[in-house]
């Protein structure tokens, strides 16, 4: 992006409020919520923001609006734990807070937002950098994940516009698996690509979904220290092809960016180089397939301000009007190159590709 505007370019929707800052774990947590605020504060300085690029403030989500994923026992647990204020609602990874339940369902209201200026045509692409939470499953909260606004805004989107073709491609550094699980038995195309061996421990290739959601559970498991060359070669192989044979009414990006190299959790050794061209793929793909609707959900980053760098990129170039003033500005966002991966990174990706390629491919009528 050289400051003049996308071709493809549509309306541009950044969903945020400061309420997001109560989804909060406590100051000595991995997850520190602030980093949403620090991706708008890059973007304002950089002016992304007129009549293309807009900035929207949810609603908070209602319990109705969770309850087609959730169990009510569930959510009242939630709701209960965090009035208390203490203890955990996973075995150790979540911490009940005063607040987060608010918080949760303010930043579930801003991907059923995104979701509902996208349908709507108010927006053509909207980013919810307090989204993205994968690991949330039916019944129980799961690595900092409190509620899974992926699956709820899907759920909307069926419910209230008859969508049936949705896809979600997922590229935060560990497995969607909440995710994956709430919709393992439905044709619901998700493709996640993750560090294999961390937390949750699952996302292998054969991990493939069950009845009518055999072949729509895509995971690409990677191994620690792969870069930017093996990563969008997987990325390039991979998701195009399922996309293009899926055909979606609308795209689905969890844009985790733990996968950073100087990410404390992960261990992969992406820049944002990766994060660039992930943005470039999917908002191609979305004009190319769905009329542009691309919902951009934020998820795993433990690096505030390399989250905050990562995101400014993303969305600055789906959005594609950065000021021609600003662009030595947007420049210093980037990382600088690392050095060339090793051949047995790429050797092991191009292993998995081939997995996939034999095991998926053939149930979407594709050429392995």
């Amino acid at each position: 992006m050289e400051g003049s505007e996308n071709s493809m370019t549509g309306k541009s929707a950044f969903i945020y409020h400061d309420e997001y800052l109560k989804y909060q774990f406590g100051s000595d947590h991995p997850f520190q919520p602030i980093r949403e605020k620090y991706a708008l504060d890059i973007l304002r300085e950089l002016e992304i923001f007129d009549d293309k690029a807009k900035i929207y403030e949810p609603e908070r989500a209602t319990k109705d609006d969770l309850r087609p994923v959730h169990m009510e026992n569930y959510i009242q647990y939630v709701e209960e734990m965090c009035e208390k204020g203490y203890g955990f609602l996973d075995l150790g990874d979540t911490p009940a807070k005063k607040g987060l339940f608010e918080g949760s369902l303010r930043v579930v209201g801003g991907s059923i937002l995104g979701a509902k200026l996208i349908i709507e045509g108010e927006a053509d692409h909207a980013f919810n950098p307090g989204g993205g939470l994968h690991h949330a499953k039916k019944d129980m909260a799961a690595g900092f994940c409190v509620f899974n606004d992926i699956a709820i805004a899907v759920r909307y989107l069926q419910r209230n516009y008859g969508i049936k073709r949705v896809a979600i491609v997922d590229i935060d550094g560990h497995h969607g698996d909440g995710t994956q699980q709430i919709f393992y038995d439905e044709p619901i195309l998700k493709i996640s690509s993750h560090r294999i061996g961390i937390f949750p421990g699952t996302g292998y290739v054969d991990e493939l979904g069950a009845g009518k959601g055999k072949g729509y559970s895509v995971n690409i498991p990677l191994q620690g220290g792969i870069g930017d060359e093996a990563y969008l070669y997987a990325l390039r192989e991979v998701v195009p092809p399922l996309l293009e044979s899926y055909k979606p009414e609308i795209l689905v990006n969890q844009f985790g960016v733990d996968g950073h190299y100087q990410d404390p959790l992960v261990g992969l050794a992406l820049t944002t180089k990766t994060y660039e061209k992930v943005a470039e793929t999917m908002h191609s793909l979305a004009h190319e397939l769905c009329q542009g609707r691309l919902l951009v959900l934020g998820g795993g980053g433990y690096n505030i301000n390399n989250t905050a760098r990562c995101w400014a990129v993303m969305f600055a170039t789906i959005c594609g009007c950065l000021p021609e003033k600003h662009i030595e500005s947007y420049r210093r966002l980037f990382d600088k190159p690392l050095n060339r991966e090793d051949k047995s990174s790429i050797e092991a990706v191009k292993s998995t590709v081939e997995d996939i390629k034999r095991i998926i491919f053939p149930i979407h009528n594709l050429k392995t």
